[in-house]
């Protein structure tokens, strides 16, 4: 059942209105700039080698960041939600710290590990990080595993703890109890998860700027192509392309608010 009123406005009401809808005058009038100025050359960008390029590097290095946070960020939430263990607080704090790091720093941090001996030296083995795309990759580890951890292990705090165990007296391994019980609990806070950690992914630009740079169709990503074109002064291109990133996220917020809807069904 909604809480929300439906009486007259009183003053304090009338007050917020009018904050709200400058607040959304603010928002749609400089979405409405990218808009405007990049969909009459949405084509001519999409025309080019090196855009195709940068999208398809985006997509590319997103997705599978966000595939190894998930199946990283999964068990790991898991275990800091409902286990009791050793220093648990001290874990979270560590894993909570990058969140509220600018992405630079975190970039930077990145650069300094994987230019020490053991970074060159697992670069002499073929693990090459720095100014390559594989960095990209790390960069959105370090950003957003411990986002992924930190959503997940509150999704699954909040599931009633009486739940699993109660499948497990009648007779469920504790395994089973997690994927028939806990896990179908969690699926639309756990999908949400997923989707930020995309959309946060796909639009990345300090931290791998700190890392790989800006190479073109070599590191160059969709936020880094949109650098370049500025550099440059192609201006038009660069409004295109963030064009491109804008219905990306339109995208991945529609998925989200369907997964989100068919959840609240399905609990």
């Amino acid at each position: 059942m909604s809480w929300r009123s439906k009486t007259p406005f009183h003053p304090l009401e009338w007050v917020s209105l009018v904050v709200l809808l400058a607040v959304l005058g603010y928002v749609a009038v400089n979405l409405w700039a990218v808009v405007a100025g990049g969909l009459p050359h949405l084509g001519e960008a999409l025309g080019q080698r090196e855009t195709r390029f940068a999208l398809w590097l985006s997509l590319w290095t997103t997705t599978v960041s966000t595939l190894l946070c998930v199946l990283i960020g999964i068990p790991c939430a898991y275990l800091l939600a409902c286990r009791e263990l050793p220093g648990r607080g001290l874990a979270r704090a560590v894993l909570e710290l990058p969140l509220s790091l600018p992405y630079l720093v975190l970039g930077l941090c990145l650069l300094t590990v994987w230019s020490s001996p053991a970074g060159k030296a697992l670069k002499e083995l073929g693990l090459r990080i720095v100014f390559d795309p594989k960095g990209i990759v790390a960069v959105h580890l370090l950003i957003n595993l411990p986002f992924v951890i930190h959503l997940a292990a509150e999704a699954f705090e909040r599931v009633d703890p009486e739940l699993p165990l109660t499948a497990q007296t009648l007779g469920a391994t504790r395994m089973q109890a997690f994927r028939y019980v806990t896990l179908p609990l969690c699926v639309p806070s756990l999908a949400s998860a997923v989707l930020l950690a995309w959309s946060r992914g796909i639009g990345e630009f300090g931290a791998t700027l700190m890392l790989v740079g800006v190479t073109r169709m070599k590191t160059e990503t969709l936020p880094g192509s949109i650098y370049l074109h500025i550099s440059t002064g192609e201006n038009d291109l660069a409004l295109a392309t963030a064009l491109l990133l804008l219905l990306l996220s339109l995208s991945v917020q529609g998925v989200s608010r369907l997964a989100g809807r068919k959840g609240s069904d399905y609990l």
